[in-house]
């Protein structure tokens, strides 16, 4: 069996000047040769092609041009995309030392989606956890972790699937994975940590009532009825409401009752 896939890593950035060098370098200094990389741009103004540019003989792809959103950069991106795996580490995301030389070893063709777990970094607390992601997707996909940074999808997944859905705006990934597996798609957990991603802590309430229609949309197109698309996003309303209300313990311990230490 071959044991050496080309792997695919895609980069989509927009005005990131103050965090894509680490992601780039994170990237193009892997010690995997069968590596593809690959920077979707959405014509930053900020100087950021210009740390592109810097390392421009060890990217493989450059597009910079205006986009329709996040969904529609992946999608150009993977379009482009020549490996056997395609992974997503956007540009405040690090690529762990030696990551690809794991998932390699790990890869199985017969996989459509092999997923590794992904530290998450609170810019501000320095609080660290690992997100372990989940295999399955129903169609109400309660306490679900998605952690695309993690998640290497098959080139096959991609055509027969199809790519991420432009009408959605935010979890466009969360949407992706119920597709794959509510049609019969072959998930597998890796247990090794591959990225990081850093962010700036607990997502709030008003940032899931930006998201309703997007949740509830992806229900209704998996499958699922008015009443369970409700019920999903009114548990993710009340989730966010409880992450507020123990954040009188600290601002990271809702994620310390969720994840394990990393």
């Amino acid at each position: 069996m071959d044991k050496s896939p080309k792997i695919t890593v895609i980069t989509v950035c927009y005005n990131s000047v103050q965090t894509i060098e680490k992601t780039v370098q994170s990237i193009v200094n892997q010690d995997y040769a069968h590596r593809e990389y690959i920077v979707v741009d959405g014509l930053s103004t900020d100087g950021t092609l210009d740390i592109v540019d810097k390392y421009r003989s060890q990217i493989d792809i450059v597009i910079s041009e205006k986009d329709k959103g996040i969904s529609d950069a992946f999608n150009k991106g993977i379009r482009q995309a020549g490996g056997d795996l395609i992974v997503l580490i956007n540009s405040d995301d690090i690529l762990l030392e030696g990551a690809l030389s794991k998932v390699a070893q790990e890869w199985t063709p017969e996989v459509d989606v092999l997923a590794t777990n992904v530290i998450m970094k609170d810019a501000e607390t320095g609080f660290e956890c690992r997100e372990k992601p989940s295999t399955t997707f129903p169609l109400m996909p309660f306490f679900r972790h998605v952690a695309h940074q993690g998640a290497y999808i098959s080139r096959e997944c991609y055509d027969k699937y199809g790519l991420y859905d432009t009408n959605i705006r935010w979890p466009m990934d969360l949407e992706f994975l119920m597709r794959v597996y509510t049609k019969g798609g072959t998930f597998r957990h890796v247990d090794i940590d591959t990225a990081v991603f850093v962010s700036g802590g607990t997502t709030n309430k008003n940032n899931i009532l930006k998201k309703k229609n997007d949740y509830l949309y992806l229900v209704r197109k998996n499958g699922g009825n008015a009443l369970q698309a409700w019920t999903f996003y009114l548990f993710l309303v009340a989730t966010q409401m409880a992450k507020k209300v123990l954040s009188v313990f600290g601002k990271n311990f809702a994620q310390k009752l969720r994840y394990t230490k990393s």
